[in-house]
């Protein structure tokens, strides 16, 4: 399937559904204190960049990759819609995201995400992609509920 990536200004209401899902998604499964999903203002902070993943008319997917310093970024907003899951667009999301970490002379990529079962897709995912397990990064703290992933460019 070829899909269409875009970087995002999150301003159309089909972008904005897909972050809804995105936080109900992660709040079904983690406790509100360890959910570190961004919110519209955060994903338009300083240092983020948003894309989002397109089949034509339809939206797909969306991601966010969030400057740490100059050498490390973190994968932020990984989702792709309900409707188009299994579909190669989460892969071709990551990717992206990758390669412009790759682009932008980061030494390292990494990322938070759940731990509970509805989110083994995303190990695999990014264990597929070269990801391995790694302590808190940045602010964060050792949680149970948070699963840290790190890849070496």
């Amino acid at each position: 399937m070829a899909f269409a990536i875009r970087l995002d200004d999150l301003c159309s209401e089909a972008v904005h559904a897909l972050l809804r899902e995105h936080l109900a998604g992660v709040a079904l499964h983690s406790p509100p204190e360890s959910i570190h999903a961004l919110d519209l203002d955060g994903l338009r902070a300083p240092g983020m960049s948003f894309w989002t993943l397109w089949d034509g008319e339809a939206l797909v997917a969306c991601g966010a990759l969030k400057e740490l310093d100059r050498e490390h970024g973190e994968v932020k907003s990984m989702r792709t819609a309900a409707a188009h899951l299994r579909k190669g667009a989460a892969r071709a999301m990551l990717g992206h995201i990758v390669a412009e970490a790759r682009r932008r002379g980061y030494r390292r990529l990494s990322l938070e995400t759940g731990t509970a079962a509805a989110f083994e897709p995303a190990h695999r995912l990014y264990a597929s992609a070269g990801f391995s397990p790694c302590g808190p990064f940045a602010a964060y703290v050792d949680d149970p509920y948070s699963c840290f992933m790190m890849l070496e460019l």
